[in-house]
């Protein structure tokens, strides 16, 4: 075994949290190693190339501003987000509802009588008055409207939003980031595909002093007296020991318990087992000559065919150099029923072509379907569903969480993750202070 005692800190996942938490401790001036067991960045929010088009393989919006953004400028690294315009619009009866000024007030008055009664709800909402966290989003809506298509448009925002159905996701949670965690009112697209933004944030960890080591495994973490010690990595058909105080994990609670349970609490792998409830969906790139979608970002669709289908996004639109020439490019993506339990795969993405030949007559003529991801399991679109999320602390010092399992309540997206990388790299700064010789 080698040892490489080179590093302070050993960032394991190169995901959306640990490329931002890499990046962090890398700006404050401490040396970074970011592992990850894939060839690529970015996990489940990585790109890939198929004939000649840059596709996503799960997530694809990135938010200016906030913690995200913030996160670029202090490593120094470049951030294009491309932002369409309007950015968001709803697809009801196959027509384009753009409520851009009017917001979802101006969308709700036009389709059910109890608008008011619903939008009072947000305004409580706002005032810090939420539901206990018992109640699902749905049963909360039927307690003001039932109309249908309402019904469906909430049932396809939680979808697009968390990857989760409207009676899996508590309310508390879906009304908390809609009245206080930003709800996605900006978000643009990368020219490389959201790769790039990984890319981008992995060459400033390099340009400050750090290293990024791909297909290159976590296979031990040593902890001893309750403390990290040191990280044991595969790479290049040799393990190598690389000591660090400091150790952040953006795989989740329960890929930490599989890899360092014996080190671990009984009831912090239980929780990881039982709290946690990972959000699926399926993902479809497709391509075509033709323009088929009648907006520039992302559009939510109201009522389909088998309810599967939840939105469906025009990257080429924006980004015209993610697609060779002559190409529109599109992702829609579909959640099954249940997104937080077990389903039949094969079924459920077949219902969400069933239920884009309804929106799209000819569909099958008119585009070339350049993959089709079941995010599931292992590799779900959400780690947990948002009102599931688990601690950043693991009971180990000098061991943190960071990712979408151990978000804020309520909260989703690019700046839940960046906002965990945040949080556990100000705290391993200030644990350095308070043990730094005077």
């Amino acid at each position: 075994m080698r040892t490489d005692d080179r590093f302070d800190v050993v960032v394991i996942g190169a995901g959306a949290g640990g490329c931002c938490a890499a990046a962090r401790t890398a700006a404050a001036g401490l040396r970074t190693l970011l592992i990850d067991d894939h060839a690529w960045l970015g996990g489940r929010a990585g790109t890939e190339v198929i004939d000649g088009h840059r596709v996503n393989m799960g997530a694809i919006a990135l938010e200016p501003g906030g913690v995200f953004e913030e996160t670029f400028r202090l490593a120094g690294a470049e951030l294009e987000i491309r932002e369409p315009n309007p950015a968001t619009v709803f697809y009801l009866d196959r027509k384009v509802v753009n409520v851009q000024k009017g917001g979802l007030g101006l969308l709700l008055g036009g389709l059910t009588k109890q608008a008011s009664k619903v939008l009072d709800q947000f305004a409580q909402a706002r005032s810090g008055s939420l539901p206990d966290g018992r109640e699902s989003t749905e049963d909360w809506l039927k307690r003001y409207t039932s109309n249908a298509t309402v019904h469906a448009i909430f049932r396809n925002l939680c979808a697009a939003i968390f990857a989760m159905n409207a009676d899996e996701i508590p309310a508390r949670a879906f009304l908390t980031y809609f009245t206080s965690k930003g709800a996605f009112k900006r978000f643009g697209f990368h020219p490389r595909g959201t790769g790039g933004a990984w890319e981008e944030l992995a060459a400033a960890v390099e340009r400050l002093g750090g290293e990024v080591w791909l297909e290159a495994p976590a296979v031990e973490l040593e902890i001893e007296g309750g403390a990290i010690r040191a990280v044991l990595i595969a790479r290049e058909g040799e393990t190598v020991r690389v000591p660090a105080a400091s150790v952040i994990f953006n795989g989740g609670p329960r890929a930490l318990a599989g890899l360092a349970g014996a080190h671990l609490s009984p009831d912090y792998v239980r929780r990881a087992r039982e709290v946690l409830k990972p959000a699926a969906n399926i993902v479809y790139n497709f391509a075509s000559r033709e323009e088929i979608m009648p907006a520039p970002g992302i559009m939510t669709f109201g009522r389909t065919a088998t309810g599967r289908l939840c939105n469906m996004a025009n990257l080429s639109a924006a980004c015209p150099e993610i697609a060779p020439e002559g190409w529109h490019q599109y992702v829609a993506y579909a959640v099954p029923r249940p997104a937080i339990g077990d389903f039949d795969s094969q079924a459920e993405v077949e219902n969400g072509l069933t239920d884009l030949r309804e929106q799209f007559p000819g569909f099958d003529d008119k585009v070339k379907m350049l993959s089709v991801r079941v995010m599931r399991d292992d590799w779900p679109a959400q780690r947990s569903g948002a009102g599931y999320d688990m601690e950043q602390e693991t009971g180990v010092t000098g061991l943190w969480c960071v990712g979408d399992a151990v978000k804020s309540y309520g909260n989703g997206g690019t700046q839940a993750c960046a906002e965990t990388a945040r949080i556990a790299v100000d705290r391993i700064l200030a644990e350095r202070r308070q043990t730094a010789p005077a």
